[in-house]
């Protein structure tokens, strides 16, 4: 692999510092932040009620164009049958047809002409993936039109064998972006990617975490500026609590097409160990990102992060509550049946936040 680049920011230069809380701050720590953003489903609203609503910019808005994606990539076409409904997919428990059906749609939508994952890497679902891209994106520019995108550096925490923040990033917005892991093997493989498509070349740099229990800390560089950061944490605690799961979701995915599971077989597409656990689970992920999200909070105007668990958001509240945060928010993201969660936080105030984006953003 080769040596990630750190390029130099033009721009002031801001201190990396802890910032000690004020009287008044410590006085307001036990007070829960409220976060901002969507309004929250009820509790007593039947699931069956929740609709599909991805972002209005998704190109993934209705559904698979399937001739389309074999079109582009003809390798897909021996995973493609008809359902009992007449139309067209893929088996989604066939962990090498859902690689070959993210390949395509990298491919046809984004200009990525040759992406692969090892075996046993995650697999991620583009829809939902380029979903977070489009929501933080918003909230980078705050209905500020004149803010030009392409000029914005991302951290990526923990971007895997499969780099597929940097890359949707990249293809969508423009972006620049730092991607970080505390793997090895899975940055060779994006830098792999990256050698095989000319169109991310001198966009992705790539730092490897030498700390398996620190996130930003010998990552974030002195004097080094992001326009937002994005995370994906691992959400289980344990390998045997990760297993669990990949076990019930293939459990899930074969009873609904009336076969019987072979989760034996497929255990493997769900993802490797970091990629899926850490000790603590995504509850304790959360909360060290947190923490150290204070001792950059001049150097990022965003920090953000999906979080999978809605317990986990009440302890996130009352840790943010304990720092100098100016602004929390939280995103939902709905596909299907499923409701994931954006949580961003911002310690420079709207005031702030606008002269950034005007002195390292403006068109």
């Amino acid at each position: 692999m080769s040596k990630p680049v750190v390029k130099s920011v033009p721009s002031a230069t801001a201190k990396t510092a802890t910032r000690a809380a004020s009287p008044r701050q410590k006085a307001n720590a036990s007070k829960q932040v409220k976060p901002e953003g969507r309004a929250k489903l009820s509790k007593d609203k039947p699931r069956a009620e929740i609709k599909k609503a991805l972002h209005p910019r998704n190109a993934h808005l209705n559904g698979y164009d399937f001739p389309a994606l074999i079109s582009a990539f003809p390798q897909l076409k021996t995973f493609v049958r008809p359902t009992p409904y007449g139309t067209l997919s893929i088996d989604f428990a066939d962990p090498l047809a859902v690689k070959t059906l993210n390949a395509a749609l990298l491919k046809h939508h984004y200009g990525i002409g040759s992406w692969n994952i090892p075996e046993g890497a995650l697999c991620p679902p583009i829809p939902g993936r380029v979903d977070y891209v489009h929501y933080v994106a918003d909230l980078l520019a705050e209905g500020d039109k004149s803010c030009a995108m392409d000029k914005a550096r991302v951290l990526d925490i923990g971007t895997g064998a499969n780099g597929i923040y940097p890359i949707l990033g990249c293809q969508v917005y423009g972006w620049q972006y730092v991607a970080s892991d505390i793997n090895a093997h899975s940055l060779t493989n994006v830098q792999s990617i990256i050698e095989q498509n000319p169109v991310l070349q001198g966009r992705i740099s790539l730092r490897l975490q030498p700390d398996d229990k620190a996130v930003f800390k010998g990552i974030v560089q002195p004097e080094e500026r992001f326009e937002l950061t994005l995370c994906n944490p691992p959400f289980h605690a344990s390998m045997a609590e990760a297993s669990e799961g990949t076990k019930r979701k293939v459990n899930n995915l074969q009873l609904n097409r009336g076969n019987s599971v072979k989760a034996a077989l497929k255990l493997n597409f769900g993802g490797q160990a970091a990629e899926l656990w850490c000790q603590g689970g995504e509850r304790q992920f959360l909360a060290t990102m947190i923490r150290e999200s204070q001792m950059f909070a001049e150097q990022c105007l965003w920090f953000t992060s999906l979080v999978s668990k809605q317990e986990n958001l009440k302890p996130c509240y009352q840790a943010l509550a304990q720092l100098n945060v100016d602004t929390v928010k939280t995103i939902e993201m709905q596909q299907g049946n499923k409701i994931t969660r954006v949580l961003a936080w911002s310690f420079q105030s709207a005031a702030k936040r606008k002269l950034w984006r005007a002195e390292h953003l403006a068109r």
